[in-house]
């Protein structure tokens, strides 16, 4: 079973320095039809003007991914991560039994477009965390690169939870297939361009929920790229 989000019934938050929008409930958006899913909480496609962003705010016992689509985005935290995220790379800060962060865009001139994704931890109180990786063009070409994942797996970010997050750059017509395992789930995001998920066409910043399917196959309409959760 395939349950599409379309982009364009996401809920909104408009600033003078961002335009967000939000695939679940977020803050004072609120549909309970799409209050997460399975651990996925959270995936916010934020547009951060030049110099603005998120000034220091608390959180606690949540997995947070940070993905940059386009620009810069400086991070800065209370148990001492630090760093300038850029596309091709992932951050990851486990927030666990709490840490102050800010996230803000250091370009006087240029926007940063983003995703930003929470997800449940496995337990609470684990000791906050920051990781980022760089994950090269060559490795998410034409193939489902594991970017984040338990222990790290393959060379990912560390998850604090039973997820693995994929991220895949696709030529015109060309695809790529997932097997799922036994009462595993999926969620598929359009970052770019457009895509079929098992035949179901979805467009950029469009989500797919997926339950009770065997197995996925997603082929690029368009230059594409997509993060696929496998979630249990």
């Amino acid at each position: 079973m395939i349950t599409v989000r379309p982009s364009g019934e996401r809920g909104r938050t408009r600033t003078p320095w961002l335009d967000g929008s939000h695939t679940f409930s977020f803050n004072r958006y609120y549909d309970p039809r799409w209050a997460g899913f399975r651990d996925l909480l959270v995936i916010n496609e934020d547009f951060v003007a030049p110099a603005g962003g998120f000034p220091p705010h608390s959180h606690s016992d949540m997995e947070i991914i940070t993905y940059v689509i386009e620009g810069a985005l400086e991070h800065r935290d209370s148990a001492g991560g630090r760093g300038i995220i850029r596309p091709g790379e992932v951050q990851k800060m486990s927030a666990g039994t709490g840490v102050t962060h800010s996230e803000m865009n250091p370009s006087q001139t240029e926007p940063v477009h983003l995703l930003q994704i929470w997800i449940r931890p496995e337990r609470g109180g684990i000791k906050p965390y920051y990781e980022e990786k760089s994950f090269p063009e060559e490795e998410r070409r034409g193939r489902l690169r594991l970017v984040a994942a338990p222990a790290g797996a393959e060379g990912s970010v560390t998850l604090y939870q039973d997820v693995r997050l994929y991220d895949a750059l696709l030529a015109p017509g060309e695809g790529v297939s997932q097997r799922l395992g036994p009462e595993r789930h999926a969620w598929l995001q359009v970052v770019k361009g457009s895509v079929t998920l098992n035949g179901t066409s979805l467009g950029a910043g469009d989500g797919a929920a997926v339950s009770d399917e065997q197995s996925l196959d997603i082929r690029a309409a368009e230059e594409s790229e997509v993060l696929l959760f496998d979630l249990a």
